[in-house]
């Protein structure tokens, strides 16, 4: 339960711009305290919350820095709470669904790009529910360490990719003794030893003094940790602030909210997956704290977070942290049976408490985090139907990562990179999201590739065309229980993930095809091949592929490409006319809202793509 809230900062929004009907804003920056009863049944589930350190009543305090963003005029807001899940600390809201700047302090409404949730009178509010996340994000949580325990376990880092160039390793616990450390090319390569020494308790440094990791080569930390955190506390706190806030916060944010809605990207998307399937949508008093749910390039995925000295930063594909923990059953929300656990099982609890959910994945997904196993059977033979309150999406021919402005070059890859923009989509849907919890009004019908009708195969039956120099992976990312990431074995069994099928084009046939795919300038995919200095075709860290078509039929023929030259394509209708009609059936369908439609026909009007 909320113990207190203390309010350091409060101050008009971005220099007291309006936002339309719903006027100014104010942001309030603060922190809440809160405790934990480990006795409590909704707490039972947290790892190590029974070991951790007590309070004079016996219940376990905690810390949590939120944001609040609050219509200035409460009355003129939409009573409903819209809680962004962070990012590794970072708010992810206004740089990717707005289309404005990255960072969590936004100097200017510039900075918001469309600032669509604010135009629409959203209160929005973000906290701390990850312990590692840097408190210079202003979104930490703070909670117990349990001293005097110690574990081996083990650590992977890559120079070069995720997290930057490496010097050093920094390592996620502090170390009692030497680290055993190792490495290998990729990550089914076997592991070489390496001198290393422990250049303090939390980093590792190569030897001889100098040496520099390799770049994209997958470095192995083994070691004795100690002083693990209570991770798992971020559920719970999430949970009793949001439930705080619905139901003895008017004080706070200017009006009751009558309606909670939250959204994730990527890892934040994972978090809520995993705050849904450990019950934690329901408060300590058994009452609903999300009425929405929206999972943006989740995939299948888990947290590796509410576990003894967890790594909630890691992200498991082909290459990184493929040994870690984020496959776990159940995958989907459809009651189905595990063939390779024997467990039987929904991501949903199928009482009151569930959310209303809306999953939407890019095709980077497919090829590295499981996704089609959001909608078939674990061993991936046959479709499934969705619960009534769930809504799958793939947004055919986008990437993880992808928003707009996206880079055009091959950066570490073999290929230019994905710049086609899912956004548009995910605006819409999430609007659909709302009306959905509001006022009952059902969102679009899924639209994901299917078995049934040849739309979703196994990887090595995708048609691509075939193109001079390009070459195709050889395989998707596995997906797999993990029985122990500390001494991973190679698996017996995997679950069945398949991948969608493409046109003569090499784009997808199945799932939203916005105006760059159904009314294409080139192969859009989500996946890639690294480049040397990385390991020379393997499969690339959630980066997509484009190969732009010919401008004409001899630079087609020259080039030996079988897809039809943007000539060839658009002789008896102008692409223009074909966009058109796509926005137009995007619109009817609430795929895409009028103002997204209008920018779409005036980058068509101005030859942009």
């Amino acid at each position: 339960m909320i113990t207190g809230i203390e309010i350091n900062r409060r101050t008009p929004f971005v220099g007291g711009a309006s936002f339309g009907a719903v006027g100014t804003y104010e942001r309030i920056d603060g922190m809440a305290t809160g405790t934990l009863d480990p006795a409590h049944l909704r707490n039972a589930g947290i790892a190590l919350l029974d070991q951790a350190p007590r309070d004079a009543n016996g219940r376990v305090p905690y810390r949590t820095d939120f944001v609040l963003l609050r219509p200035s005029d409460a009355a003129k807001g939409n009573g409903r709470l819209l809680y962004e899940v962070n990012n590794r600390g970072r708010i992810m809201l206004f740089a990717n669904l707005c289309a404005g700047a990255a960072g969590n302090q936004p100097a200017s409404a510039a900075d918001l790009g469309n600032a669509l949730p604010l135009h629409l009178g959203f209160t929005l509010l973000w906290t701390g529910w990850d312990p590692g996340a840097p408190k210079t994000t202003g979104l930490s949580l703070d909670v117990p360490v349990i001293d005097g325990l110690t574990r081996m376990i083990r650590e992977e880092f890559v120079s070069g990719t995720r997290l930057g160039v490496h010097e050093a390793f920094r390592l996620s616990y502090e170390a009692v003794g030497s680290p055993v450390v190792s490495v290998r090319r990729t990550q089914t390569a076997p592991r070489t030893p390496v001198l290393a020494v422990l250049a303090d308790s939390r980093t590792v440094r190569l030897l001889p003094t100098g040496t520099t990791p390799e770049t994209g080569s997958i470095y192995e930390i083994r070691y004795q940790a100690t002083k693990p955190r209570v991770m798992g506390i971020g559920f719970a706190a999430t949970r009793d602030f949001v439930s705080h806030l619905r139901h003895n916060g008017a004080a706070l944010t200017g009006r009751p909210m009558t309606h909670t809605l939250a959204f994730g990207i990527s890892q934040a998307g994972r978090y809520l997956r995993d705050h849904i399937a450990h019950g934690f949508n329901a408060d300590e008093d058994g009452r609903r704290v999300f009425d929405g749910v929206y999972t943006h390039v989740a995939g299948i995925g888990r947290l590796f977070h509410n576990t003894p000295f967890a790594q909630p930063f890691r992200t498991r594909t082909w290459h990184e942290d493929h040994d870690f923990p984020e496959v776990e059953f159940p995958l989907s929300t459809t009651p189905l049976h595990d063939p390779l656990t024997g467990a039987i099982g929904a991501l949903l609890r199928g009482d009151d408490t569930d959310p209303k959910l809306i999953e939407t994945n890019t095709s980077t997904e497919y090829w590295q985090k499981g996704a089609s196993l959001l909608h078939t059977d674990p061993l991936g033979t046959r479709d499934v139907a969705l619960p009534p309150h769930v809504r799958c999406f793939l947004i055919a021919g986008t990437q993880h990562g992808g928003k707009a402005g996206m880079p055009r070059d091959a950066g570490p890859c073999r290929y230019p990179r994905n710049w086609h923009d899912p956004m548009p989509a995910v605006r819409a849907l999430l609007v659909a999201l709302d009306a959905w919890i509001a006022d009952g009004t059902p969102p679009p019908d899924s639209r994901v590739p299917r078995i049934d009708d040849g739309t979703l195969v196994p990887a090595d039956r995708v048609a691509f065309p075939t193109i001079r120099g390009f070459q195709p992976p050889a395989a998707a990312n596995d997906a797999v229980p993990l029985a122990d990431w500390t001494d991973p074995k190679p698996a017996l069994r995997t679950y069945g993930v398949l991948v969608p099928q493409v046109d003569a084009d090499g784009n997808e046939r199945a799932g939203i095809r916005l105006p760059d795919i159904a009314v294409p300038t080139g192969t859009f995919m989500g996946w890639n091949l690294y480049a040397p200095p990385y390991p020379d075709g393997e499969l690339a860290d959630r980066d997509g592929s484009f190969l732009a078509f010919a401008d004409t039929a001899a630079a087609r023929q020259a080039s030996n490409d079988p897809r039809a030259s943007l000539a060839e394509r658009y002789a008896a209708m102008s692409r223009a006319e074909m966009v058109r009609a796509t926005v137009a059936a995007l619109l009817r369908d609430r795929l895409l809202l009028p103002a997204d439609a209008d920018a779409y026909l005036r980058q068509d009007a101005a030859g942009e793509s």
